[in-house]
């Protein structure tokens, strides 16, 4: 089963929603971020983002930073930008993005079922940036930003949400634009009790939830419970700290964008000698038409090298099909081209490669080449979810950077 829980969300009247909402943290780096809170004193970006509001060389890991959102929250609090819900209630939040469109839940998650992998994992987390999550909900005591959750879509479920927002006018609506897309916001509050059981009921029927984005947001919030339950003599297991902030959303309404690479040097090599070394594995055509080459369907990849897009198609013999993991293009090209061919071992430690999500467009990969700066650059047909489940399933890891999630 699955549990889910109501809760007073922390959130903006419906005159300051616009300008108080802002991406998540981990979308922005600090000189993007202050510039996107620059003239709006209600961004929300000063309490996930707090850095922006102090010098440009402090430590983004000091608790300088920590207790300045702290500092924040409470100041939006003060002003009114941020008001906390009377009640425990459950969220629709809808989002639409050129025509894709996603209407997800906003709910608390169960701490206990994820220690129980009972919410489902796919990645593996980096200490440092636990440590990073972990110190800003200690010291804000609050969580900022949500887990990303899927599930096996269940036509019950979208069936209630549907008829409550035909029914229900929403709280928030409106247009949001960021560096690569125009986002529509839409925000329901369901604070009917009959609502919120009919809605518990129904994802108790649902075997598993799965982490689509937010492995490190997730995995903080465990820390989290265990450190507050450790100080509580009289935990009970239905504190707010017992469930971890999440939107969750079917997943057949779930858009993955491709998850592109550029290496820095060909690893000692001509152009040709790469393509000669590839060849072993992969069918290469050089890609005589317009503009850069996007895969359109799973094996195949673009290659960029030496202002020439390429055209690689996997052979059949590093395809395996029945394996969830050897199967994904991006552990096909990582075992096949950027380990052997650019000696790239470790994509998550080796400082000669780096990830473009697919939302900047291959003229990121052609942007980047092209300056000098990086060699080649290989674009990677999509992950799907159902790829992501069936792995999350089998309680295996995906390669780093396989999917990216849009709309944010």
């Amino acid at each position: 089963m699955s549990v889910i829980k109501p809760f007073k969300a922390i959130r903006p009247p419906k005159e300051y929603a616009e300008k108080v909402a802002g991406p998540p943290y981990d979308v922005l780096n600090s000189e993007e971020a202050r510039e996107m809170a620059t003239g709006n004193e209600m961004s929300f970006l000063y309490i996930n983002k707090p850095e922006i509001s102090l010098p440009f060389d402090i430590n983004l890991y000091s608790e300088a930073v920590y207790l300045k959102g702290k500092e924040k929250l409470e100041e939006f609090l003060q002003k009114g930008y941020l008001v906390k819900e009377e009640k425990p209630c459950f969220y629709i939040y809808k989002q639409k993005m050129g025509n894709h469109e996603q209407i997800g839940l906003v709910a608390g998650a169960s701490v206990e079922e994820y220690e129980k992998d009972l919410v489902k994992k796919h990645e593996l987390t980096r200490q440092a940036k636990e440590d990073d999550r972990l110190n800003h909900i200690k010291t804000l005591n609050a969580q900022t930003g949500p887990v990303f959750l899927t599930y096996p879509a269940k036509e019950e479920i979208d069936a209630l949400i549907t008829d409550f927002i035909t029914n229900n006018e929403p709280v928030y609506d409106f247009s949001a634009k960021d560096k690569f897309a125009t986002v529509h916001h839409t925000f329901w509050v369901v604070n009917d009790e009959e609502k919120i059981n009919a809605l518990q009921n129904l994802f108790a029927g649902i075997e598993a939830l799965y982490v689509a984005d937010g492995h490190h947001r997730s995995a903080s919030a465990t820390r989290f419970k265990k450190m507050r339950q450790e100080e509580n003599a009289g935990h009970t297991g239905d504190e707010e700290y017992n469930y971890f902030l999440s939107v969750i959303f079917p997943h057949n309404q779930m858009k993955i964008l491709d998850y592109n690479r550029v290496v820095k040097d060909l690893n000692g090599q001509t152009p040709e000698d790469i393509i000669k070394a590839i060849s072993k594995k992969f069918k290469v055509e050089e890609y005589d038409k317009a503009g850069p080459y996007k895969p359109v369907c799973a094996h195949e990849f673009g290659m960029y090298l030496n202002k020439k897009w390429y055209k690689l198609t996997a052979k059949a013999d590093i395809v395996d099909e029945n394996d969830p993991i050897k199967r994904l293009d991006v552990n096909i090209l990582q075992e096949y081209l950027l380990k052997p061919t650019l000696n790239i071992g470790d994509p998550r430690k080796d400082n000669r490669i780096d990830f473009v999500g697919g939302i900047r467009g291959l003229e990121e990969l052609e942007k980047r080449v092209n300056s000098g700066d990086w060699a080649i650059a290989f674009a990677c047909y999509a992950t799907s979810i159902e790829d992501l489940m069936s792995i999350a399933d089998a309680g295996k890891i995906m390669p780093p950077k396989s999917t990216w999630f849009e709309p944010k």
